[in-house]
């Protein structure tokens, strides 16, 4: 189902699924190197989660040097929030760098249930990715792959492990080719783990 979202920057949208109990909010790597909703690492995920979580991948509003692009990552999670009862954020490089540095100042009523990034790359949003991730309150994963040179993705994992969270390390490089399933399998797990009520 293609959707729409936002205002002054109009996000272009596909929702995999309409009657679950929570959504992911899927947040593609850099536009300006072809990411966008379409990407593999974001399709993984979403086709490993249960039938009970439906997941939202986006494309950003036009480039705006990261700063925007938090915005949109805001705007997608309000809808969620509005659409679900439980919201979870996804975010592969670029993408992992603006879910962290949107939420450098959460409240309770926009924090995600869950957040898991894989291989954060801070890059134009620098000091805000490592101030999000120390203000989120809820369960975050963070995944990377050991032989990523792509990524400067050692900061968040050590700030991660410093803080308790769930950390993964993949033998693969920043694009995790041939792991795909893998890693998509892995966050999916997490993700619902966190959002579907099993009780």
């Amino acid at each position: 189902m293609h959707t729409r979202l936002g205002h002054d920057r109009e996000l272009l949208a596909i929702r995999d699924g309409s009657d679950g109990q929570a959504v992911v909010v899927a947040c593609p790597p850099h536009p300006q190197a072809g990411g966008d909703r379409t990407d593999s690492r974001l399709r993984a995920v979403c086709e490993a989660l249960p039938d009970s979580v439906d997941c939202l991948r986006f494309d950003y509003g036009p480039w705006d040097g990261g700063a925007g692009e938090q915005t949109d990552v805001r705007t997608a999670l309000s809808w969620g929030q509005r659409e679900y009862d439980r919201v979870g954020l996804f975010g592969f490089s670029f993408g992992a760098a603006v879910v962290l540095a949107a939420m450098a100042d959460p409240t309770p009523a926009t924090e995600p249930a869950a957040v898991s990034v894989l291989a954060p790359a801070t890059g134009s949003v620098g000091a805000r990715v490592l101030t999000g991730l120390d203000s989120l309150t809820c369960p975050v994963q963070v995944v990377y792959g050991e032989r990523d040179d792509t990524a400067d993705w050692s900061p968040v994992v050590d700030r991660a492990r410093q803080r308790d969270h769930t950390v993964e390390a993949f033998p693969g490089d920043h694009f995790f080719v041939g792991q795909r399933t893998r890693v998509g399998d892995c966050v999916a797990e997490f993700l619902a783990g966190r959002l579907v009520d099993t009780a």
